[in-house]
């Protein structure tokens, strides 16, 4: 069973100079797997996963054949339905931690707040669900944590709590928007690590959505390459290399390897793809 069904999905937004689809009629499914988008800066990977998640408003229209969640019509949604089931069934780790904490409340209350919109439990047990989902996402003295600040931890701790907040409640789906983006190499695995591990153990499906063809390509199953609205190319991640689009080629030729000679990074020729 797809845990999510997307068909011809369009993401419009009015401008001064008349609608511009910045989604144009993608189409794909989710079951209990790892799916990566992967695409340049305003290729539509982010507002795919806003679409999804009911996030886009105001001179943003989404339309589409059918979205849904496993038998759930996602268009169907109030506002009302929507805020219920993000989090409880479908979730987002937003790209960067220090802009999607509140400065202001402790660690452990904004993950609290999670359980608290959702379910009916003491604030005991909050707690006690709270330092346990900190520890699933290796966050060593949970308990001196929970009563930290977002400025009182590091870049890859704020990622890792913005994991455990889009988890606690164990959601089907996870979305994750570049969740490493803010991090160093050796934080960025652990990151991932967490990650796969929350994904296997718990059988959600996941969307991550990145720049790094070599990370999704590692970390995924499947992966869709996005370039302006569009999927140009839908793959087995382990058959990456073999991709046959010229935007993906060009994507791959673009990224430096530590053994190579080259005396330049070649860039994505665009005249041969017929875009601007």
């Amino acid at each position: 069973m797809n845990l999510l069904t997307v068909k011809n999905l369009t993401v419009t937004f009015s401008t001064d100079n008349g609608p511009v689809d910045v989604v144009k009629g993608i189409s794909f499914n989710l079951g209990k797997e790892r799916l990566g988008i992967v695409g340049e800066s305003g290729s539509g990977k982010s507002m795919t996963g806003r679409a999804i998640l009911g996030l886009i408003e105001g001179q943003g229209k989404v339309t589409a054949d059918e979205l849904k969640f496993k038998d759930t019509d996602l268009q169907t949604l109030s506002k009302t339905a929507y805020r219920t089931m993000r989090g409880k069934a479908i979730s987002m780790v937003m790209q960067d931690p220090k802009y999607s904490l509140n400065p202001v409340i402790s660690i452990g209350r904004q993950i609290s707040e999670v359980l608290e919109f959702h379910e009916k439990l003491s604030k005991k047990e909050r707690y006690r669900r709270v330092i346990q989902i900190l520890e699933a996402v290796h966050i060593r003295d949970a308990e001196r944590v929970y009563h930290l600040y977002p400025h009182e931890i590091s870049g890859g701790m704020g990622q890792r709590v913005m994991i455990a907040m889009m988890v606690v409640l164990e959601p089907d789906v996870l979305i994750a928007d570049e969740p490493t983006s803010a991090l160093d190499a050796s934080v960025q695995a652990q990151v991932l690590d967490i990650m796969n591990e929350l994904v296997q153990v718990q059988g959600m499906g996941l969307i991550m959505i990145s720049h790094d063809l070599n990370m999704v390509a590692k970390y995924c199953d499947r992966i869709l390459v996005m370039f302006n609205g569009e999927i140009v190319e839908s793959c087995i991640a382990s058959e990456l290399s073999q991709a046959t689009h010229p935007y993906t080629q060009g994507l791959l030729a673009s990224m430096p390897t530590i053994d190579e000679s080259r005396s330049y990074l070649p860039v994505l020729d665009r005249t041969a793809l017929g875009r601007v």
